[in-house]
């Protein structure tokens, strides 16, 4: 992944580079990388997911 820094401008460059990060999903990955995840717990939070993501379908047939 690259990103050109024109004129010195360093924010507008770490901008993109997040908005990038953001749009391929890394920066998710890497915020859930930042600490160990036991495997239960890892199990719960892909349940509660699924069951959001569940619950956001049968509202929009509602």
């Amino acid at each position: 992944m690259q990103v050109k820094v024109l004129n010195q401008q360093v924010d507008q460059a770490l901008k993109a580079l997040k908005r990038q990060l953001l749009k391929d999903g890394l920066w998710k990955e890497l915020k859930k990388r930042r600490s160990y995840e036991k495997p239960s717990a890892k199990r719960k939070r892909k349940q509660k997911e699924a069951e959001k993501k569940r619950r956001k379908v049968q509202r929009s047939f509602s």
